[in-house]
């Protein structure tokens, strides 16, 4: 059995039952571990190192999420958090995820789902890697045009403040950040803002 813990942490601390099972484990051993807290069943089909502490360290959640949700895309304010747009501290990970998938239950971290159409959902993803590994999230232009797009649902000084922060950041880059308007659909909203913090 402590060839599944070696496993897992050559996985980064996390594997599905099916790659375990892929790798020859047995389904007994993989439970006794669990039973005896050596190894944490995280939600059906994923499991963790018990000593990954998802309470503590914002990558290590971020990459469970990813790991929990296959087709997930960390979005929105848990987005603009990493790249340091914000002030804000989300209280739940804000995932992306396509409009007719139904969200797996998982019991933490705390998760808040958005449903994107195919038009919105596929588009300015990055692979970013963390110190506890890779997450799919959107890129930072992407990320404050969705920010407008869900202004009423999440507030509209969220988006301002990150808008204000992009543009007096290094890289920043409003041709991209205008591309990515027309395709969420709020140019007309974003492109008066841009003008009045530029001018």
């Amino acid at each position: 059995m402590n060839d599944i813990l070696t496993y897992l942490k050559r996985k980064g601390g996390f594997a599905r039952m099916n790659e375990l099972r892929a790798a020859s484990f047995q389904t007994r051993d993989i439970a006794k571990l669990v039973q005896e807290g050596k190894i944490d069943k995280v939600k059906s089909g994923l499991y963790k190192l018990p000593q990954i502490d998802v309470s503590t360290d914002i990558n290590t959640s971020l990459v469970e999420v990813s790991h929990a949700v296959p087709k997930g895309i960390i979005a929105l304010a848990s987005a603009l958090a990493h790249y340091e747009l914000t002030t804000f501290v989300p209280p739940e990970i804000y995932v992306a995820i396509p409009l007719s998938e139904k969200p797996p239950k998982i019991k933490y971290p705390p998760i808040r789902f958005f449903y994107y159409p195919a038009r919105f959902y596929s588009v300015g993803v990055d692979e970013i890697k963390t110190s506890a590994g890779t997450v799919r999230m959107y890129n930072k232009e992407k990320t404050i045009c969705d920010m407008f797009r869900y202004r009423k649902k999440i507030g509209e000084d969220l988006a301002l403040e990150a808008l204000k922060n992009y543009l007096r950041g290094k890289g920043s880059n409003i041709k991209k950040l205008h591309q990515y308007a027309v395709v969420c659909r709020v140019k007309t909203i974003i492109v008066p803002y841009i003008k009045a913090m530029v001018s």
